[in-house]
Order: structure tokens, then C-alpha cells, then sequence
């Protein structure tokens, strides 16, 4: 994986978040209740699950009011990060990602601002390759050759970002990879919710020439 961030992570997260968010589905149970209901109520995976949804004020995946939320919680790197995505279909199709919130527990919160920097810049990151970070190689060379061919995200398409760090006793545990792997799940299901197939190839938004 070379320089990818959260490496192995964020494939395996993406897999397992959309699969048990698809189970839920069929099940017709609440995205976050579901999850809760699999896990111990003492475990440090519900317990950043339930504080992002307190943070998000979770009511629900919706669709409500053209937007729908969508939620994953990953262990990476020994911490704990959940995140709800809240997202609209925008011009063309392309989803628009609105907001994300994030809870992580990555044991003693040594240093506040740089957790919180690290969890935005994840997010941020792993945003932008999820929906737009396509390189088709053709003849053995990637086709993109700088920035007028490579689609990267935008400033203006970077959401809002609220971060909880939860309390812990546990030893300081990683915190400049794990926001990565939520978002793409979070943003999948979320898609999933106007119903569309969540998507089995990235990033979502292909290139059309």
C-alpha cells in the first residue's frame, strides 16, 4: 500500500461497514441500534457509536428533507472512530456530503487540537479518494498527468467536521490514520438510503472520458 492512508484499514473497513449495513437493511433495523445490538454496551466500539450519534442528534437514516445519513464505525490502529455522513444527491448525481461527525477513542487524549486536526484531515483525505480519486492506467501508465486530469476534492465540497473525543484510561493509541476508514462506508450507506446500490468499485464518481 505504500503511502495510503490508514492502509489495509481502509479497504477492510469499507467492506465490512456497507456489508453489515446492507444485513441491517434487509432486516429492516436501525443502522446504529443494529450495530449496538451486536456489541457488548461496554465496549469502546459503542461507546464511540453511541456518543456520534448523540453528536449527531441521530434520529434516523432518513431520507428526510432531501439528505440521508449514513453511519460506520471502524478499530483502527487500536482506537476506536465512529462517523455518521448526513448527504444529497447533487447537479449530475454526484453526491454532496454536507456534514460528517466523528467520535474517537484513542485511549488518553494526549494532545486535544492534534486529535482533532488528524480526525478532519482523515476525513477530508479519505473523502476525496472515495469519490473522486480515480487513475485508469492504459498501456501500463496512469492517464492522469497532473491536476487538469486528476479530480481531487475541492475546498468548497470539503464538509463541516464536529469532532467528540471520548474520555478514556486506556494507553494512547493512534490517531493520524484511523479517521480515514469510516467515511467511505458512512458515505455509502448513507447513498444506499435513496436507493442506490452501495457501491462494490471506487471511487463512486467515475471518469466519463
Amino acid at each position: 500500500m505504500l503511502w495510503w492512508r490508514s492502509v489495509g484499514h481502509s479497504h477492510t473497513g469499507y467492506a465490512v461497514e456497507c456489508f453489515v449495513d446492507e444485513l441491517l437493511a434487509a432486516l429492516g433495523q436501525d443502522p446504529i441500534a443494529g450495530r449496538l445490538a451486536m456489541m457488548s454496551n461496554a465496549s469502546r466500539a459503542a461507546g464511540v457509536l453511541r456518543r456520534v450519534a448523540e453528536l449527531a442528534g441521530w434520529s434516523g437514516p432518513g431520507p428526510s428533507g432531501g439528505r440521508a445519513r449514513g453511519v460506520a464505525v471502524v478499530e483502527s490502529f487500536n482506537s476506536f472512530i465512529a462517523q455518521i455522513a448526513e448527504v444529497s444527491i447533487g447537479n449530475g448525481g454526484e453526491p454532496r456530503v454536507h456534514k460528517i461527525w466523528c467520535a474517537v477513542d484513542c485511549g488518553v487524549p494526549v494532545n486535544p487540537d492534534v486529535i482533532r486536526a488528524q480526525m478532519e484531515g482523515g476525513i477530508g483525505f479519505g473523502l476525496g479518494h472515495i469519490l473522486f480519486a480515480e487513475v485508469p492506467i492504459e498501456a501500463g501508465r496512469p492517464v492522469p498527468a497532473n491536476f487538469d486530469s486528476y479530480r481531487s476534492l475541492r475546498i468548497n465540497e470539503m464538509p463541516d467536521v464536529e469532532v467528540a473525543i471520548l474520555r478514556s484510561i486506556e494507553k494512547p493509541t493512534g490517531v493520524g490514520e484511523p479517521g480515514v476508514p469510516p467515511i467511505g462506508p458512512a458515505v455509502a450507506n448513507a447513498l444506499a438510503r435513496f436507493g442506490l446500490e452501495r457501491p462494490r468499485r471506487l471511487p463512486i464518481v467515475r471518469r466519463t472520458a
